[in-house]
């Protein structure tokens, strides 16, 4: 897996431990704390893969690290927006069996043919766009419509969730049938 403990591996893991504060402080009513967090949490997404790339210490582990946890932090952080109620079950539910789904391919395709696959442009997309989602819900008394931006950010991330799906699907069967495919 190459290197392991790198600074850009540091900020994936900080990714999914902000999740616990963020909850906490979110909870307390201190939305604008949990909203900061929040925001750093989606910094250190851009922020660990340009480090990588800035020291020359990109690695096989960060490859797998970095998009675990974004989905580790998506899926904890819909899963609570669930439990107030401000997300739909099925939304959810989409969320998490995709990423399911995307994560048990890559480790499959990893095994039988040793490719570490990236992530596509699609799934980058989507994971912005889940991003700008949880952003209008916990926007501390903002100066627009965060339900209407929800909807919005909502439904495109559900597009680009299944585009990227098709995406990943068609590259996992191509991979397994001994293609030579961009991983």
């Amino acid at each position: 897996m190459g290197k392991i403990f790198t600074f850009s591996n540091f900020l994936s893991v900080l990714r999914v431990l902000l999740v616990a504060p963020f909850v906490y402080f979110f909870q307390r009513g201190e939305t604008t704390v949990a909203f900061v967090i929040a925001l750093v949490a989606i910094a250190s997404d851009w922020f660990d893969g340009q480090v990588a790339r800035w020291t020359n210490s990109v690695s096989d582990t960060g490859k797998v690290l970095d998009p675990l946890a974004d989905k580790l932090t998506a899926g904890l952080v819909a899963l609570y927006f669930l439990w107030r109620g401000e997300l739909p079950l099925w939304f959810v539910i989409s969320v998490v069996v995709r990423d399911v789904i995307i994560f048990a391919g890559g480790i499959y395709a990893n095994r039988k043919r040793q490719v570490i696959t990236t992530s596509l442009l699609a799934g980058k997309w989507a994971t912005g766009f889940l991003a700008l989602m949880f952003v209008a819900l916990m926007w501390p008394n903002p100066p627009f419509d965060a339900m209407l931006l929800k909807e919005i950010f909502m439904w495109a991330a559900v597009v680009l969730l299944v585009i990227s799906l098709v995406q990943y699907t068609s590259r996992f069967f191509r991979l397994m049938n001994g293609e030579t495919v961009t991983p």
